[in-house]
């Protein structure tokens, strides 16, 4: 959804129709539709002012002034006819309950591309609410085992990437990526299981992970527990959260911090438990290191990371070059700015310098391939945002080492304001010319 160069609310496109273009359809059309959208929005991943922006964007196109209010699990819209003046009083207003959504890259871009059809006349609103309906169909079986799949590849190229660990705990880490992901997709479909997930996918992890260490081979346990569970940390919450709260959306951005704190302690519970079970019929890991990969699998990691998270992010298959490209960008300049950082911290220093080239590089990629900047900025980020180092204080904490604890936590705010703050001078180097 894309701005034009006069107007910081509007759409552009080939050929822009006059704003009264809609005046003559049915007030109740329109609303369906813009309804629609940003149900579609929500569901896909898009953050409050993101999806507040697009709707009233998409509204002043349609003839409608809209009042916009998002959160993680509600979207309340207020509408009035621009033909009955401006007297200031909302004629409908729109009350929705949804889940917290889910980045889908490739039913997002669908979605930005009936809302351009639609605002520039090439199809009908009834048509384009049609259409929006329909990417509300549910996932194939082949999609979701892509996504099964890429829990696992993306579990063992941490391992291999981030953590340095063994052949061993590469391979254990990636049936436990599988297993998570299977109870993962399993969950969407059945609602008293999400709610206990996280949990169960932890205690499950935990218990496997032990008993190979046990039994099979010796392990570095925290490692591998760490890598089998990074799909689930909620790293990218958090930094949605930041970003929402230093833009003003207060309710949007505690309430989805709130979440993600949720998310967190299920993980860690699940952990302990797992742990404790195990040693309460007598079975303890064997918990010391075997010989580290050597260093040529950093490459091949790398793109095995790519294309899970690729498939993690169900991109649209035309979209994985770029979505591909933009996790080898973040990671190789966080890595580039953690060695150049000198007297500078180098975590904190790399991390703003890859938000920075990803947020830059999501609006630049959006104003030239009219598309949304998200395909580059979500997938880019997904290595960069702090989600294992939230998991490791809230550990400590429940370990009841609160000095430890305290200093995780502190590196912890310490990355989330870095990569915020790089993600907005991005946005200042190379202006945002859409909504998403």
């Amino acid at each position: 959804m894309s701005f034009p160069p006069s107007s910081p609310t509007g759409f552009a496109s080939p050929t822009q129709p006059a704003p009264n273009q809609f005046a003559t359809a049915a007030l109740n059309t329109r609303i369906a539709f813009l309804v629609e959208l940003a149900r579609r929005l929500h569901q896909y991943g898009t953050s409050a002012p993101r999806l507040e922006t697009a709707i009233a964007g998409s509204a002043t196109r349609l003839g409608l002034a809209a009042e916009v209010w998002s959160s993680p699990t509600a979207i309340i819209i207020s509408f009035s006819d621009q033909a009955q003046g401006d007297d200031g009083v909302a004629q409908v207003t729109q009350v929705m309950r949804l889940p917290p959504g889910d980045v889908h890259l490739a039913r997002l871009c669908q979605a930005d591309l009936i809302a351009d059809q639609v605002i520039a006349g090439q199809i009908e609103l009834r048509e384009g609410f049609r259409l929006l309906r329909e990417l509300g169909r549910p996932d194939t079986r082949r999609a979701q085992a892509g996504v099964i799949a890429s829990y696992g590849l993306a579990a063992a190229s941490i391992v291999a990437l981030l953590l340095h660990s063994s052949w061993a705990d590469l391979l254990t880490t990636a049936v436990i990526g599988l297993m998570i992901g299977t109870i993962s997709v399993l969950s969407a479909t059945r609602p008293r299981l999400a709610v206990a997930s996280e949990a169960i996918c932890a205690l499950v992890g935990t218990i496997f992970a032990i008993l190979v260490s046990a039994l099979v081979v010796p392990l570095a346990i925290k490692s591998v527990i760490l890598a089998g569970l990074i799909m689930l940390m909620p790293g990218m919450a958090l930094t949605t959260a930041v970003r929402e709260i230093s833009s003003q959306h207060l309710v949007a951005g505690m309430a989805r911090m709130g979440g993600a704190l949720a998310t967190l302690l299920k993980l860690t519970f699940g952990t302990v438990a797992g742990a404790q079970l195990c040693a309460a019929v007598g079975i303890y890991p064997r918990d010391f290191s075997l010989p580290p990969l050597p260093a040529w699998t950093e490459l091949p990691a790398l793109l095995v990371a790519a294309i899970a998270f690729a498939m993690a992010f169900r991109a649209a298959r035309r979209d994985w070059p770029v979505v591909m490209g933009a996790v080898v960008v973040g990671y190789v300049s966080t890595r580039w700015g953690g060695l150049v950082a000198g007297h500078l911290p180098a975590a904190p220093f790399g991390v703003f310098l890859g938000g920075f080239l990803l947020g830059a590089l999501s609006n630049a990629y959006a104003r030239f391939a009219h598309r949304p900047g998200a395909v580059v900025r979500e997938p880019g980020i997904i290595l960069l945002v702090p989600g294992s180092v939230s998991f490791r204080s809230v550990s400590y904490l429940l370990e009841r080492d609160t000095v430890l604890g305290f200093d995780t936590g502190v590196l912890l705010v310490t990355l989330l304001i870095s990569l915020v703050a790089g993600l907005l001078f991005g946005d200042l180097l190379v202006a945002p010319r859409r909504s998403l």
